[in-house]
C-alpha cells in the first residue's frame, strides 16, 4: 500500500467517522431537548442538511471528473 491509498483510505474512514458522530450529536440534541416527532425531523433536516451538501458535492465532484 503506498501513501496515496493510505491517505484515500484515511480520509474515508475519517470522514464517515466524523459524520456519524455529527449525526449522534444531533439525535443527542434532540433528545435531551425532548422534542417531538416534528422538532427531530426539523433538527435532522436543518442541522443535517450541511452534512448531505457535503456528501453531495463529493459526489458531483466525481461525477464530472469522469
Amino acid at each position: 500500500m503506498n501513501i496515496d491509498d493510505f491517505e484515500s483510505l484515511s480520509l474515508a474512514v475519517g470522514l464517515t467517522v466524523l459524520i456519524s458522530f455529527m449525526l449522534f450529536i444531533i439525535y443527542d440534541l434532540a433528545k435531551q431537548s425532548k422534542a417531538g416527532r416534528y422538532g427531530y425531523f426539523v433538527l435532522f433536516g436543518a442541522l443535517g442538511f450541511g452534512l448531505f451538501g457535503f456528501v453531495a458535492k463529493s459526489v458531483i465532484m466525481r461525477i464530472l471528473n469522469l
